[in-house]
């Protein structure tokens, strides 16, 4: 499979990180290497708002709008962008009621309660954590009953040992 010459510092990137889609993600300190000051910027704006247009990214970044486009594609091609999401209004964000739980699980388990896991639409997170405990679940609900149903729901999976559950009063900040 032979790779055309690479004409820009992007193109080549994109040519040395092909081989991403036969053998899953990159590393993540790799990524950062390929990652520039632009792409950086980029990415910070994107969080900020993921439906900004290309035309006012690149005002804002001082590129043109090929620009953009090109490095938008690029990152999403080489898998540093691998979707986008929503960020609910503030007013509806206050509203729902969340919880850190955290999550013994059995030697050996540790998988199929993941995958259990990623079924609850309740869960906004799921990360595995040292000390004590395995994991550490984001849960959110619209209620405190719904809120409980949930933890009760991960407390009954099999291969959990143990939760422990603090509900979250109020935010600081998020980004």
């Amino acid at each position: 499979m032979g790779r055309e010459e690479a004409k820009t510092p992007q193109s080549a990137i994109d040519n040395l990180t092909e081989s991403r889609v036969l053998f899953g993600r990159l590393p993540l300190i790799l990524v950062e290497v390929m990652l520039d000051a632009t792409d950086r910027a980029l990415i910070a704006l994107l969080r900020e708002n993921a439906r900004i247009g290309h035309a006012e990214a690149a005002r804002r970044l001082k590129l043109s709008r090929t620009t953009v486009q090109a490095r938008v594609e690029s990152l999403e091609r080489r898998g540093v962008i691998v979707g986008y999401t929503l960020r609910l209004a503030e007013e509806v964000s206050r509203r729902m009621v969340r919880a850190h739980v955290t999550i013994v699980v059995a030697p050996k388990a540790s998988a199929a309660v993941a995958t259990a896991l990623q079924r609850m639409p309740e869960l906004r997170a799921l990360h595995s954590v040292a000390g004590v405990f395995d994991l550490l679940a984001v849960v959110e609900a619209e209620d405190v009953p719904t809120l409980d149903a949930a933890i009760d729901k991960i407390g009954a999976l099999e291969g959990v040992e143990r939760t422990q559950s603090s509900i979250i009063l109020s935010t600081k900040f998020e980004r």
